[in-house]
């Protein structure tokens, strides 16, 4: 659910100061725990520390950002992927195929 119009977009103040007194052009990154704040157009250019709950990712904004907020560009959860024994097997013989489709187009030039 989206924020009131009426109320206008959320940024920290803190954080709001903190961009205000960089100036432009200078490469900075602003240590944040404000996951909730709105990207605004003066944000372009940033780079941002913000955290996940263990430790903070750098958030580059870009123009595509901007009304997206930073918590979006930092994941909070790890995905190491699904399977167990089988989805190994499986990934490994796909591994092997593809090896040996490389060394096929290696030595097929070579006959040539």
């Amino acid at each position: 659910m989206s924020r009131s119009l009426k109320k206008g977009p959320f940024i920290d103040p803190r954080l709001w100061e903190k961009i205000q007194k960089v100036k432009p052009g200078q490469k900075v990154e602003i240590k944040t725990w404000s996951r909730d704040s709105t990207i605004f157009p003066e944000m372009v250019g940033m780079t941002f520390l913000v955290h996940n709950g263990k430790n903070f990712i750098s958030v580059i904004c870009s123009e595509n950002m901007v009304g997206h907020k930073l918590g979006e560009f930092s994941l909070t959860r790890k995905f190491i992927r699904h399977g167990g024994r089988m989805a190994k097997d499986e990934a490994l013989a796909a591994a092997e195929a593809e090896k040996r489709a490389q060394e096929a187009a290696k030595a097929e030039p070579a006959k040539k």
